[in-house]
């Protein structure tokens, strides 16, 4: 007789989130009790040998440490709401990105973001907790692990964030199709975009203030700017600009322009153009930035004008090389050429030059000469340099925005300078990186020389401005503040709020920041802070009058103060040919 059909199986019920919390946890303090008892094994078990990062007292302790967190994790997942739970750490619930009400809305996504950031202290202490490292290494570390800790972020992966997964369903996928061309856009050109690549054209709508190119050579460009007053100050202004970049970050629209700022205050400026490196441009060496660069432009400026001297701002490693022009015109006998010298986020001595000594041992130094076959540094290669320093800002914000949630490009302007490469000499970035950030030869004196001339800081007495950054990331405060303790003469130390560019580009119009003065001789940077007067708003004006005090004596705003009207006539309209080219 057959045996009746057998009633087909019912599909296992679907476990309800509070039942998930429930077995999670119970399985949780299940692993802790076996852990612990693991543990306290180890602790008083004579037979149990020391292995490094295993048994050894600090790997246990740290494992305890890890579950011990866990457990409050659990905790405020199964009881939010209840007051004896101890509640996430304030930097946690501040991570700009986990910002969005969806990331705690859902309980599923708030466990996701808070297990990665438990995840990610304790990974990150644990570089902190190591052995046998010198600090080179430990940073260097650090870097790499902080690096990789912010790759991981599930806000990167489309499966882990709630908001792309959203966007997803609402869009029927289209999100991820805009997101993909935008990521072969960027792998196509090798660089990675922060803005709308069309909405801003140097001449067009940046770098617009008026003047003309007054001479070119196969180094730079000398740009006059106009004049807006009737009467000018009689000493000229020269900026340098750094050469890894364009100059135009201090001439970006006319609301943030320092050149036009200046312009209207009544000084004559000056701006120095660095040429965009090619093949020609090999053999090119840090003497070639001083002599034929910054000496040969202060001598052209002070010859145009029947001047005897100019002041000089030097901008990041522009800084760096006026320093060293100015050791070796003092040790010609020519410091009168300079009245007075501004050093914008500038380093001379880098013992603490931050995260970029990171990338200046053998194998790295090695890697940028390999690249640099034809002679010059791709700019690709440094915009990427530096997006590192700040990874989780410029590069895994838009990877998240642009390529996952597919969203368009914003215009911004500082971002498009950003994205505006410029190759380098390899010959001198390589020398630079050895010399200075690895070997730190620039305070040593006489360890260095520009054609035969030793450098010695120390006969520096020029008066001068130093400007630094308080969340600087490429040229740290007290990295910056080390050129009081080099330099011979005057100097005025500045501590500006923000960082390596909005601590420098804050026009006075926008109410912004803040900067620190303190009129007592300080030994170190903490005592200099201790000490100091914060004052609202931006440091340009206490800029301007302090130059104003090194000669304030004004000449009518005609003949060779009009560019293209002195000595040496019009080659082209400002910005230039050498800023368009790549």
């Amino acid at each position: 007789m057959a045996e009746p059909d057998s009633p087909p199986p019912q599909p296992l019920p679907i476990p309800s989130l509070e039942d998930m919390q429930h077995w999670t946890c119970v399985m949780g303090r299940t692993q802790q009790m076996m852990l612990e008892a693991g543990l306290q094994t180890i602790e008083e078990s004579p037979a149990v040998p020391i292995i490094p990062g295993f048994t050894d007292p600090r790997t246990i302790e740290r494992a305890r440490d890890f579950w011990t967190d866990s457990m409050k994790l659990w905790g405020r997942f199964l009881a939010p709401a209840d007051a004896s739970v101890e509640p996430e750490a304030p930097a946690h619930a501040k991570d700009k990105r986990f910002k969005d009400a969806a990331w705690r809305d859902n309980p599923v996504f708030d466990w996701i973001r808070q297990s990665y950031l438990l995840m990610s202290d304790h990974i990150q202490r644990g570089v902190d907790e190591l052995d046998g490292l010198d600090p080179a290494q430990r940073e260097k570390l650090r870097f790499a692990t902080r690096n990789i800790v912010e790759a991981m972020s599930p806000s990167n992966f489309p499966a882990t964030n709630p908001l792309v997964i959203a966007r997803t369903v609402e869009t029927g996928g289209e999100n991820l199709l805009s997101g993909m061309q935008h990521m072969l856009a960027d792998l196509t050109k090798g660089q990675l975009t922060h803005t709308d690549p069309n909405a801003f054209e140097v001449g067009r709508n940046i770098a617009t203030t008026p003047g003309k190119v007054i001479k070119r050579t196969p180094l730079y460009e000398l740009i006059q700017y106009s004049p807006t007053t009737k009467e000018v100050i009689e000493t000229p202004l020269v900026i340098f600009p750094p050469w890894i970049n364009r100059f135009y970050i201090l001439d970006l629209t006319a609301e943030k322009s320092f050149i036009k700022w200046a312009v209207d205050q009544g000084l004559t400026v000056f701006m120095v153009s660095w040429r965009s490196a090619d093949a020609s441009m090999k053999d090119v060496t840090w003497d070639d930035y001083v002599e034929a660069g910054q000496i040969a432009a202060i001598d052209t400026i002070r010859d145009v004008l029947k001047v005897d001297a100019v002041h000089a701002i030097g901008y990041c490693v522009a800084g760096t090389t006026l320093a060293a022009t100015l050791a070796v015109l003092a040790a010609r006998g020519q410091a009168d050429k300079v009245k007075s010298a501004t050093f914008f986020t500038a380093q001379v001595d880098f013992t603490r030059a931050g995260e970029l000594l990171n990338f200046v041992d053998d194998d790295q130094l090695k890697i940028i000469e390999q690249v640099s076959g034809d002679g010059y540094l791709n700019g690709r290669y440094m915009a990427l340099t530096f997006n590192l320093l700040r990874g989780r800002d410029l590069i895994w914000n838009y990877v998240t925005n642009n390529y996952l949630m597919g969203q368009d490009y914003v215009p911004f302007d500082l971002l498009h300078w950003n994205g505006d490469t410029t190759n380098l000499p390899s010959k001198w970035h390589l020398s630079y990186l050895r010399d200075l950030y690895r070997d730190n030869l620039l305070v040593q004196p006489g360890a260095l020389s520009i054609a035969g001339t030793p450098i010695d800081l120390r006969q520096v007495t020029t008066p001068s401005y130093i400007q630094a950054g308080r969340e600087d990331h490429i040229a740290p405060p007290d990295s910056v503040w080390q050129l009081t303790r080099h330099f011979g003469g005057p100097m005025k130390f500045v501590l500006a709020g923000s960082g390596h560019i909005a601590g420098v580009v804050n026009p006075p119009a926008a109410g912004k920041y803040q900067y620190w003065t303190n009129p007592v001789p300080a030994g170190t940077l903490a005592d200099f802070v201790a000490g100091a007067v914060e004052t609202k708003g931006s440091w340009w004006p206490d800029w301007i009058e302090w130059v104003r005090a090194h000669g304030d004596a004004m000449v009518p705003a005609k003949g060779a103060r009009v560019p293209g009207k002195g000595k040496l006539k019009s080659v082209c309209d400002a910005p230039g040919d050498y800023v368009k080219t790549r």
